[in-house]
């Protein structure tokens, strides 16, 4: 191998470099995160399965259902977008199935978590069209006669939750924003779960410009400044918890986040919640009384009236 081609140009710790012959080499900082095959998990009762949302794309899911009781009611909806810097992570591995298995036994929804396509290879904003794709995807349900079975029988899209950690925190945004911009029909988001999200800062701003060639520059790109989105109060959400954590490098940005909320002309309600003491995503690999405490508010968020 050419030597100069096996140079460095890019390099973004802890998630991938790139190589001058434009080779991408991911770090192994999350090689512990396994995937996960769909099915019954006897422990929860939770049952889960994998669907294509578009053969010509790729783009896929993964469907969790809980442990039904036998009655015809139906449930609400989790829309759920997995973090990752918008270069790892999937709908598929052990940290995304953790989460959606505890929301799913103790709200007791339905969840849907979209596999949108990565960067570096698939460059932003795929991701996002990606997500606003499968939204469409899930609103074609709405009458009941959709292409996925359970959706049609046991989702409420009257009653649409919007989830995302970090990266898919961003995601969840846009796919709101975007919703109520289109006028999308199908689906009402009650609610929207923003946990550590990124809006620019803790050390990711050169690895987005990189992964987003056509960002106008963070400062000016609306999908990570909000406050510079025109379409912001058009957003299609009754209430969002925005949730940050102390020691999170992100912490700013969602608390920035949040206060542009109250001050736009959205009608919705927004509800701040820092945890003390703890960092980025640590209620996805830590279980303590801080993380108990934190999925206890998400969830009743979800099921308060």
């Amino acid at each position: 191998m050419d030597s100069g081609a096996s140079e460095v140009a890019h390099d973004f710790p802890p998630f991938f470099r790139v190589h001058r012959d434009g080779r991408i080499e991911r770090y192994k900082t999350f090689d512990h995160i396994r995937p996960v095959p769909a099915g019954l998990d006897p422990s929860t009762g939770v049952e889960s399965k994998d669907v294509v949302l578009s053969p010509e794309t790729g783009l896929s899911a993964r469907i969790f259902i809980p442990k039904i009781d036998g009655s015809d009611r139906k449930l609400p909806l989790l829309v759920h977008h997995h973090g990752g810097g918008f270069c790892t992570g999937s709908p598929f591995d052990t940290i995304v199935n953790g989460i959606l298995s505890t929301m799913v036994t103790r709200a007791h929804v339905v969840a849907i978590s979209v596999g949108y396509r990565l960067a570096p290879e698939y460059p932003l904003p795929i991701a996002y069209e990606d997500s606003f794709e499968a939204l469409k995807w899930i609103a074609g349900h709405s009458g009941g006669s959709g292409p996925e079975p359970w959706l049609n029988r046991y989702a409420d899209l009257r009653q649409v939750f919007i989830q995302g950690e970090s990266a898919g925190a961003t995601i969840s945004h846009h796919v709101a924003v975007r919703a109520g911009a289109a006028g999308l029909a199908g689906v009402q988001i009650k609610g929207m779960l923003i946990v550590h999200p990124y809006f620019g800062g803790g050390g990711m701003d050169e690895m987005y410009k990189f992964m987003c060639p056509m960002s106008s520059g963070l400062d000016h790109d609306p999908k990570v400044n909000p406050a510079v989105d025109p379409d912001l109060p058009k957003m299609a959400c009754e209430k969002v918890l925005v949730c940050v954590a102390e020691k999170d490098s992100l912490r700013d940005g969602g608390v920035k986040y949040y206060e542009t909320l109250c001050e736009s002309e959205w009608e919705g309600k927004a509800e701040l919640e820092e945890t003390k003491d703890e960092g980025h995503c640590f209620h996805a690999f830590t279980k303590n009384e801080r993380a108990e405490q934190l999925i206890k508010k998400m969830v009743d968020f979800i099921t308060e009236d």
